[in-house]
């Protein structure tokens, strides 16, 4: 596997990473926990070294899923997870509040313990907290960093005004947000704030949710209560039939290459910047063979210009997110 480095301390990882939020719930119900395991263990053995998860997820369950698996290998992984909800430790539960920065050294504590390790690679914040400026976070963060207890840190779906300030007090690892020729946003401004700074840059559903690997269609349904995109607006039928078009240039050129549609969606986003690595999620080992191998595929200069201009074309219909989650976001 290709390598690539995130941040100006040089935080080494695999060109492509594993997202494991789905591992525990989100889009199809609880999958198998022995079966995840296999998975994360099989992408390792692909050269897989970076591996995404976070406290909100399950709530719990999947840092804990992610620390069982990658304890034999620790040495050789990057792990990264994040903090943003207080949740009550034994229900699971978010409590309804975000933490405050005072509040970091516990929240770390118990990651650290779901993690089997000592130390957390990178640490992202969820989502900004309006409660706190995020200096106080930043700092607070610092002094993580200064007891060893993490890597680096990172902030997700920050805005480029928040991710300066953050810098400015804690210099920051990476940025994760949703960024895909379907979701472009960070191309406003965070992007140029990223290469500035010399961060790197994780998207997060650099598939779009499934859409760009050519498997959905108007005939999908998706299970409401266990499947988030049911309540995704660009999902819905109608919108969904008019955001297909976009997948006929991204078929195109995967057609040409011998490859299939979500690999040219990921190898898109690794010919944006050297910075740039994709964390695309699944529960299936077939698709992380399938995902490792675009860290292989070379798009064209032409090819690039030709998706990135389908994809400015194609005028994508429908949120991202339901409204109760894009007003989670500081974009």
């Amino acid at each position: 596997m290709r390598k690539r480095t995130l941040g100006a301390d040089g935080l080494e990882v695999s060109a492509i990473g594993l997202g494991c939020m789905s591992m525990t719930g989100g889009y199809s119900g609880r999958p198998d926990r022995d079966e995840m395991i296999a998975v994360i263990r099989g992408a390792v053995d692909r050269g897989v070294t970076f591996f995404d998860t976070a406290e909100i997820y399950g709530p719990h369950a999947n840092e804990e899923l992610v620390g069982e698996a990658l304890e034999p290998v620790r040495d050789s992984v990057v792990i990264a997870t994040k903090y943003a909800q207080d949740i009550d430790p034994v229900s699971r539960t978010p409590r309804g509040r975000m933490l405050l920065p005072d509040e970091l050294a516990a929240a770390v504590e118990g990651s650290l313990r779901r993690l089997r390790t000592d130390s957390i690679d990178l640490y992202y914040q969820h989502r900004v907290n309006p409660a706190a400026p995020i200096e106080d976070f930043a700092g607070a963060v610092g002094q993580l960093i200064e007891a060893g207890k993490i890597g680096g840190w990172g902030l997700s779906e920050a805005s480029a005004a928040t991710i300066e300030r953050a810098n400015a007090v804690t210099p920051v690892t990476a940025v994760q947000s949703e960024y895909s020729l379907w979701w472009r946003r960070p191309e406003d401004d965070v992007l140029a704030v990223c290469a500035a700074a010399s961060i790197g840059f994780v998207p997060f559903s650099p598939l779009g949710k499934g859409f760009l690997t050519g498997t959905i269609d108007t005939t999908t349904t998706f299970e409401d209560g266990n499947d988030l995109r049911a309540q995704i607006p660009r999902f819905a039928p109608e919108a969904l039939a008019h955001n297909l078009s976009l997948l006929d240039m991204v078929t195109d050129v995967a057609t040409a290459h011998g490859a299939t549609p979500g690999q040219v969606a990921l190898a898109w986003l690794l010919a944006r910047e050297p910075w740039i690595v994709p964390i695309p999620g699944t529960t299936k080992a077939h698709r992380v063979e399938e995902n490792i191998a675009a860290a292989d595929l070379v798009l064209t200069a032409d090819d690039v210009d030709r998706l990135t201009d389908a994809s400015d074309r194609a005028e994508i219909v429908g949120g991202r997110y339901p409204d109760f989650l894009e007003q989670q976001t500081n974009l």
